[in-house]
């Protein structure tokens, strides 16, 4: 799905008109197959404006620990601006538009394509290109995380209460049998992808695991949601808004070749598809990019 917050990834920058706090963890290890990490984030004094969440490899839950999050399933498209305490979405081909003032406390939760069955109960395919309010997919475990975590005085009881929540989930969701209807060659297929940032060719990875493509893309598209090809170009774009939102970030023709682009103008077509944007618009207009 989108990385919502990926600047609150970053450890601690304050300025003197700004401050922007981002703590990372790592979930407890029987999680770590289905999810892939935890932020803390704590946001205030930040230029009141409209973040551009990107795709990328992760189903990404976030949950407000103040206000409520304003989010837009496109941007500058139109796209009506929803209200959630808590919000999870699935793999998307577009960026989403967080409304903000510039102050936002919350926790985002990156899930592997895996943890949707596991955790949620239901395939990725079933949450692409969608952002739903967490309760819908967790009902009461829901509500509890969200007490939870809001009622915690630091960041690593918060992660406890993750860990013990999302465990409980996994638990719940065995019981009903989901994880194993998961097939063996997409997992591989998903981690082959991952593995190579997009830079492989489709055709080989299902060569690879004894299927023809057209057999893995069906296969695949039902799992994830994406296609593999369109998958591989969404980790590839990742890896180069990677390298565009770093704090010294290379020239736009260097994050093409490094990400695996064929040339710029590539890098500045996929830019513009899954941004709404062309890079140097994207970084003039992205707020919250040097805020952590």
């Amino acid at each position: 799905m989108v990385i919502f917050l990926r600047w609150a990834a970053r450890t601690l920058t304050k300025m003197e008109d700004h401050a922007a706090t981002g703590i990372g963890a790592r979930p407890a290890p029987a999680l770590r197959e289905y999810v892939d990490s935890y932020v803390g984030f704590d946001l205030r004094r930040l230029a009141t404006g409209v973040h551009c969440g990107p795709p990328s490899r992760a189903l990404t839950a976030v949950i407000s620990l103040s206000d409520f999050l304003e989010v837009a399933a496109g941007v500058d498209d139109g796209s009506p601006v929803t209200r959630f305490g808590s919000v999870a979405g699935g793999l998307m081909c577009r960026s989403v538009a967080i409304h903000h003032d510039g102050r936002q406390q919350g926790v985002q939760v990156s899930l592997t394509p895996l943890g949707a069955r596991a955790i949620y109960g239901m395939p990725a395919a079933e949450l692409a290109h969608r952002l739903v309010p967490l309760d819908e997919l967790l009902g009461a475990l829901a509500v509890e995380l969200v007490d939870r975590l809001r009622s915690a005085t630091t960041w690593a009881a918060r992660f406890t209460a993750l860990d013990e929540l999302l465990l409980r989930a996994v638990g719940r969701g065995a019981c009903g049998d989901h994880v194993r209807w998961v097939r063996p060659e997409v997992a591989e297929a998903w981690r082959r992808l991952v593995a190579a940032r997009g830079c492989v060719q489709v055709g080989a990875v299902a060569a690879e695991l004894g299927w023809s493509r057209r057999y893995l893309t069906e296969r695949f598209r039902g799992e994830v949601g994406l296609s593999p090809k369109t998958f591989a170009r969404v980790l590839r774009f990742e890896h180069a808004h990677e390298l565009a939102s770093a704090q010294d970030p290379l020239p736009w023709g260097d994050v093409a070749t490094v990400s695996g682009y064929a040339d710029q103008a590539h890098l500045v077509r996929d830019w513009r598809e899954f941004t709404g944007r062309s890079p140097t618009a994207w970084r003039r207009s992205e707020a919250l990019l040097g805020a952590g």
